[in-house]
């Protein structure tokens, strides 16, 4: 293996990167007296519901196996473990709490959330402030988090986003003060060693096979690999991927990430086995909503791209075309079933579904065909806009479809949830 970067002409700032340690259970379990740590808890969609995903498991009750992303189905029957259902408000709550301790120590524009359990840090120019490294700082803020909530963190800290991340996931959370520092000169050592390479930030196991395929194993595999190849057979992302593997990353957070491709998106892990033809009403369902938040932007999209997966893991996934754009929802549906009904298996069960409207027009660019009846068209638009008013005074079931009022709907059980949750 040898050094094909120069680290000297990499910029090197102070990255924290921190990690509220089985977050939503924690909270969970400090909600009823219990102690996170020693208790097995459970924190599932919907504790009626047999097929309800598990979110969050305590750490003891992941030594059983029991892990986000496990069925409700699959955990023992037993009297020491708790099975509740997620209060959305509070875990937010709870956010905001400790989002409050961390801008002590920064200025906002060096503060970014990554989700609701994770976020970043920027101490370069304000660790002295405080501490004399910015390790030390890093434990400060970690006691200081679980003083006031009680909430235990892990935090890996980095010379840029990538490293502090990477940090994280790999090593922090193994550490017993739940604290390490990744800098350049670890690159060799400890980066290049990860594998598979979906453990590495940034690779899902898709990306994993094609990188096997060329003989691609490790991040060090990747890192060593010329990255011409990677750019012609990848794209820019291959470039990224060498970059990367290489503990480079010149992203900042004060330089705050403009979205030039929005999308609209809506995705659910189904609660139980859905047949094929039940699917269509949860499609439509989704089409409906992301069509109506597009149509209160005044937009039509020209690319939709939806999955659906089945209880076997296997995805059928299509992105296409429209080349005037569309914001009726029954002309995007029309499309989505076309090209579904030809690729999937009609005898599969079903449990994931996705739909995304993306590449957005104006809708005041819209063009009539000379095909069209413009009478028809018009009358189509007024009903639209009256639903859409409705719907935004009333809310998403004052008006709702004939399918949604069968056994595969899922609108009703959806309506006042926070990120799909209870509140």
């Amino acid at each position: 293996m040898y050094k094909l970067y120069n680290y000297h002409l990499c910029p090197e700032r102070d990255i924290l990167c921190v990690d509220l340690k089985s977050f939503f259970a924690s909270v969970s379990c400090i909600l009823k007296g219990l102690d996170p740590m020693k208790v097995k808890l459970a924190v599932v969609g919907d504790t009626k519901s047999i097929g309800s995903v598990v979110l969050a498991a305590t750490p003891e009750l992941k030594k059983l196996g029991i892990k986000t992303g496990s069925r409700l189905f699959e955990i023992p029957s037993r009297s020491d473990i708790y099975i509740i259902n997620p209060s959305m408000k509070v875990y937010l709550d709870y956010t905001k709490r400790i989002s409050e301790i961390a801008l002590k120590y920064i200025a906002p524009e060096d503060f970014h959330q990554y989700s609701v359990d994770e976020f970043f840090m920027d101490v370069t120019h304000s660790y002295h402030l405080f501490a004399d490294s910015p390790k030390a700082l890093a434990k400060m803020i970690q006691d200081e988090i679980y003083d006031e909530t009680h909430i235990h963190s892990t935090i890996g800290i980095g010379g840029n986003l990538l490293l502090s991340k990477v940090a994280l996931d790999i090593e922090a959370k193994h550490m017993p003060d739940g604290i390490t520092e990744w800098r350049y000169q670890d690159v060799p050592e400890k980066l290049w060693r990860i594998k598979p390479l979906s453990k590495f930030w940034g690779i899902n196991r898709r990306s994993e096979k094609k990188l096997n395929q060329r003989g691609i194993f490790s991040v060090g595999d990747l890192a060593n690999y010329p990255y011409t190849y990677l750019k012609k057979d990848f794209g820019i992302i291959g470039v990224d991927w060498h970059l990367h593997a290489n503990g480079i990353d010149f992203s900042q957070i004060s330089q705050k990430h403009v979205v030039h491709s929005p999308s609209i998106a809506k995705s659910q892990i189904l609660m139980r086995d859905y047949r094929f033809e039940e699917t269509y009403v949860v499609l439509f369902e989704h089409i409906d909503e992301v069509v109506h938040r597009m149509r209160l932007m005044k937009q039509l999209a020209r690319t939709v791209h939806f999955t659906v997966g089945t209880k076997d893991g296997h995805v059928y996934r299509k992105q296409f075309t429209i080349n005037a754009g569309s914001n009726n929802e029954m002309d995007i549906m029309k499309l989505v079933w076309k090209h579904l009904s030809r690729m999937a298996d009609p005898y599969a069960l079903y449990r994931t579904i996705s739909v995304s409207l993306s590449n957005f027009i104006p809708d005041s660019a819209k063009q009539i065909s000379l095909f069209q009846d413009t009478d028809q068209l018009l009358r189509e638009e007024a009903l639209m806009k009256t639903i859409d008013d409705v719907k935004e005074k009333y809310g998403q079931l004052s008006i709702m479809r004939a399918i949604s009022c069968t056994e595969a709907s899922t609108l009703k059980l959806r309506e006042g949830l926070i990120a799909g949750h209870k509140r």
